[in-house]
């Protein structure tokens, strides 16, 4: 007779244990982890809505998760449209090794990366794919990529609710997901639908992060809500979720992004992003 694990001692790597696992079983659409991977803790990042920061916000996480001593990595699974890699300068192409396996790449701090542009002959080429197709390079990123020891993954999702949300609740051990709005109405209607979604696939919602929040006067300091009031409150009060942090429009942050530089992000920036790490 197997072996019954626990699922807070999981690594989540199926092909290297024997023991039986609850989930694993009962869950026909879960896929194995590579031999070469060991990671702990899976973060989806989403919303419902593009252009809200999902990608800029995956981003701050993952730093503030390597500033915090953790092995870290980000899984771009925007495949149509991926950003992860441009914000972080990350340009050399994906390696593999002799069983087939790919080794992401690696930021200047260490983070490991695994995008399709990565792949692609040349970064500006369109991703014309199906659904289908999109949902298995999302899978293969998590099976065939050796991460190798991980703490804190992050998934950067793509806008909406459809092929690649499914894939990535239904076939990645996630913990949770923290979910990315802005301070207009229409956003706030749009993230709720992720958000229900989320609920009825048992998927934890760990937390909100409210993008381009207000702007900062760079005279007075008066927040300008450029974007009219915030909703956020009243959205964690009827789910009973936690606000992590407000993210400013702030053209440092901007410029970090453009350039390939976002981990030169002051800690200040980051600062309510890692204490939500250090609560997990």
């Amino acid at each position: 007779m197997s072996e019954e694990i626990n699922s807070s001692n999981c690594s989540h790597n199926c092909s290297t244990c024997g023991a039986s696992c609850v989930q694993r079983d009962a869950d026909p659409f879960s896929i194995p982890v590579n031999p070469g991977s060991n990671v702990d803790h899976v973060t989806g990042i989403v919303s419902g809505k593009g252009g809200v920061g999902k990608s800029l916000v995956t981003s701050l996480f993952g730093v503030a998760s390597a500033r915090m001593g953790y092995s870290t990595a980000i899984l771009d699974a925007d495949i149509t449209g991926p950003s992860i890699p441009e914000m972080f300068g990350a340009h050399e192409k994906i390696t593999g090794t002799e069983d087939g396996s790919m080794i992401p790449s690696e930021t200047a701090s260490g983070i490991k990366l695994m995008s399709v542009n990565l792949i692609l002959d040349h970064e500006t080429d369109p991703v014309a794919w199906r659904g289908p197709v999109i949902s298995g390079v999302v899978k293969q990123f998590w099976s065939d990529v050796a991460w190798g020891k991980v703490d804190h993954m992050f998934v950067d999702m793509p806008p909406g609710t459809g092929d690649v949300l499914l894939t990535v609740f239904q076939s990645l051990p996630l913990n949770g997901i923290v979910v990315v709005t802005s301070p207009q109405e229409l956003v706030t209607v749009i993230v709720e639908k992720a958000m229900k979604l989320a609920e009825k696939m048992n998927v934890p919602i760990l937390g909100i992060v409210e993008n381009m929040s207000y702007v900062p006067c760079p005279h007075c300091g008066e927040k300008i809500k450029v974007f009219g009031e915030s909703h956020v409150e009243q959205i964690c009060e009827k789910y009973g979720i936690p606000l992590i942090t407000r993210i400013p429009i702030l053209p440092e942050i901007a410029g970090m992004a453009d350039s390939g530089s976002i981990e030169s992000v002051s800690d200040s920036i980051i600062e309510e992003i890692g204490a939500s790490l250090r609560k997990e």
